[in-house]
């Protein structure tokens, strides 16, 4: 997609700080971290919902996101580390092209996913399983 940053950055057009490139994927720094080495792994090839992405694609995102993580413990001392990747404006993708940002994480960081967290009415649990274990199996086998 010509107007895409990400795009720019894997053509060259952009300047990046590159970690890991590949025939599928390419790892970058993010230039405003949560904390720094926090890194962005991105299909080379343009997709802007992760629904769109192949599976071995994907699959190699997260392999090198998680290689990444490990790195960024051993390297700088973090005591963790997330993967994130948000799938839509209404999730916080603010980037149009998929990417999994992988976020050093330290006890004392000061950074929190603002999660909220909820209860299931009874019933309502097993029904959504029921519905997507169905769906899941119709498209997997």
């Amino acid at each position: 997609m010509s107007d895409c940053i990400f795009c720019k950055i894997i053509k060259g057009e952009i300047p990046s700080r590159k970690i890991y490139e590949d025939e599928l994927v390419y790892a970058f720094l993010d230039i405003s971290p949560i904390n720094f080495g926090h890194t962005l792994v991105i299909p080379k090839e343009h997709h802007q919902s992760a629904a769109t992405v192949p599976e071995n694609v994907a699959g190699r995102m997260f392999a090198i996101g998680s290689r990444i993580g490990i790195l960024l413990k051993r390297f700088d001392e973090y005591d963790g580390y997330n993967l994130h990747l948000a799938d839509g404006t209404v999730a916080g993708q603010v980037v149009m092209h998929v990417h999994l940002h992988v976020v050093p994480r330290g006890a004392e960081d000061g950074f929190r996913w603002n999660w909220r967290q909820q209860q299931y009415p009874e019933g309502r649990a097993d029904e959504i399983a029921g519905i997507l274990a169905a769906k899941l199996r119709e498209k997997i086998g």
